[in-house]
């Protein structure tokens, strides 16, 4: 339910009843671009979360780029990995930083799944080292869902998690 702004103009401020508003399919054409030094390692981990290659680009005289996907019927999600080898370490911003600094620093990459608990399972007999926070019911003033969280090998912080009303 939209509220009006203040009578003189001002700022639209919507109120969502999350809980009874309908979970619309997410789309969205934002471009995560994940920089690794080993596309190998990237296809094995996130391949134990469904996503497929859909594009590998290395050629020899610059870093490769690697496309992964994972088709849901809450909308595709897509990973974007830039690099392949040590080249990446050279990037132009990212060569200021010293190689072992934890790649995924401050960044949760979230993946809405409608399983939760089925994906879970999965990721937790397939890569359960990967896991650092256990499936788990939680609650934010009128919003519930359950998520989990994981690791991936080049320190990606990622969220498996219910769809939520996120404005889509």
């Amino acid at each position: 339910m939209a509220v009006s702004p203040p009578s003189g103009g001002g700022i639209s401020v919507y109120k969502f009843d999350i809980i009874n508003t309908m979970k619309n399919k997410i789309n969205n054409n934002l471009i995560i671009e994940l920089h690794v030094p080993d596309f190998n390692i990237v296809k094995e981990f996130y391949s134990y979360l469904d996503f497929e290659n859909v594009l590998e680009h290395i050629p020899a005289e610059q870093p490769g780029y690697l496309v992964l996907k994972r088709k849901s019927d809450l909308g595709d999600t897509l990973l974007n990995f830039y690099g392949g080898d040590d080249r990446v370490y050279n990037q132009s911003f990212f060569k200021q930083f010293p190689k072992n600094t934890l790649r995924g620093y401050a960044t949760e990459i979230t993946i809405p799944v409608s399983d939760v608990e089925s994906e879970y399972e999965k990721v937790k007999n397939t890569i359960p080292n990967a896991v650092v926070r256990e499936l788990k019911e939680l609650t934010d003033v009128n919003m519930k869902w359950k998520d989990f969280r994981l690791v991936d090998p080049f320190g990606y912080y990622i969220r498996i998690t219910e769809l939520l009303e996120w404005g889509q």
